[in-house]
């Protein structure tokens, strides 16, 4: 059961708020999520008791972000061993709630391999679900960490590519501490270039249909006093024409074995306009959004949204009138074609910056030498 507590932020940093957050009240545990769909009129926090919650909270996008995902499914396997749920169920539910973003479903299966095992060795539900937790709050720091070197790695990419500072960057969706347990992925790079005092402009692609470059990522660059403008996604192809991007910064939800990235719809264009304007175009990810039984972008299964996120404009202010809520914008009847997102070949990809290192040129073999180094300094191979 979800309930939303109306915590309007109102005289304190909007940075106060955490993206996700696990409590423990008197009533029992429960995960805290700021609610990504109020914002940036609000800051509202939405509890989650139980996982169909949780599950319900991702597909209404009020919790999203390929890295965030990720945490969040791990807490949400934890909060139904904790409260005593049927955690296989969940975990099903949970890695079902978005298909594309394949940090969802590592989240899952982490947390629930630590239930099993620690239930494989004593069969103690209370110390099975202390691991599933354990697992969760360790992703999540591991994040963090990993979201501060993909900065480094990125900020040093940039001055290699681009020397002189004064970059002009153009970023597409969200990709800043919404998505992460740190200060994000693409967002976090430029947050670097910034810090530096070497960021001129970040050109914010609006993002369609749920503007989350708009409404997120303008949010978060305002809150850090970054120079930023905001455009529609249509007009990127003029600022390339005008000589105005230095370099595209995006995220990615699944990264395939051969360096297929699948990202936010609209990223594969920025791709080809960076092509062919001779403009570096970067992902930046997490090596756990690199997927190796995703052998190529023909394999990775795009969500569908719902035609209204399109036929609709929905605001917290806005009267309500059609199927989603929202101020109706098309004719009553009409079909929508919405993807949530769009994959990009390896070859229009100049970089994938990770938290283990950056792979340049992009291809298979060298995707598979990384994700091999990580898991052998995680292990200790």
């Amino acid at each position: 059961m979800a309930d939303q507590d109306a915590h309007t932020g109102e005289g304190r940093h909007a940075t106060e708020i955490p993206a996700i957050r696990w409590e423990e009240p008197p009533e029992g545990p429960v995960l805290v999520l700021l609610d990504q769909t109020r914002l940036p009129t609000e800051e509202v926090e939405l509890v989650c008791t139980d996982a169909p919650a949780l599950v319900e909270a991702i597909r209404a996008l009020a919790v999203r972000g390929a890295p965030l995902l990720g945490i969040a499914g791990a807490y949400g396997v934890a909060l139904a061993a904790v409260r005593g749920f049927d955690v296989d169920e969940a975990a099903g539910a949970l890695q079902a709630a978005r298909p594309t973003a394949v940090n969802l479903s590592v989240g899952v299966r982490r947390a629930q391999a630590a239930h099993r095992a620690a239930l494989a060795e004593g069969g103690d539900p209370q110390r099975a679900a202390a691991a599933a937790l354990a697992a969760a709050r360790s992703m999540h720091r591991e994040d963090a960490e990993a979201s501060a070197r993909m900065a480094g790695y990125g900020l040093a990419l940039l001055d290699e590519l681009l020397p002189g500072g004064g970059h002009r960057i153009l970023t597409h969706c969200n990709s800043g501490s919404l998505v992460s347990g740190g200060e994000g992925t693409a967002f976090a790079v430029a947050l670097a270039v910034h810090r530096e005092g070497r960021l001129r402009r970040l050109w914010v692609d609006e993002t369609r249909p749920l503007l989350q470059g708009a409404r997120l990522t303008a949010y978060e660059a305002a809150r850090t006093g970054m120079a930023y403008s905001l455009l529609t996604d249509s007009a990127a192809g003029s600022l390339f024409a005008a000589g105005e991007v230095d370099a595209v910064l995006i995220g990615a939800d699944r990264i395939a074995a051969d360096g297929s990235v699948a990202n936010k719809v609209g990223s594969y264009p920025l791709a080809v306009l960076a092509r062919y304007h001779h403009v570096p175009f970067i992902v930046v990810a997490p090596v756990t959004t690199v997927d190796p039984d995703t052998p190529d972008g023909a394999s990775i299964e795009v969500e569908q949204r719902p035609g209204y996120e399109v036929t609709e404009l929905t605001a917290p202010w806005a009267p309500v009138g059609g199927a989603g809520g929202g101020v109706v914008v098309a004719p009553l009847g009409t079909q929508a074609y919405n993807p949530a997102f769009d994959v990009t070949p390896p070859e229009l990809v100049t970089a994938i910056v990770t938290d283990a290192g950056v792979v340049s040129p992009v291809t298979g073999a060298v995707l598979a030498e990384l994700i091999s180094g990580s898991v052998g300094q995680r292990t200790g191979a």
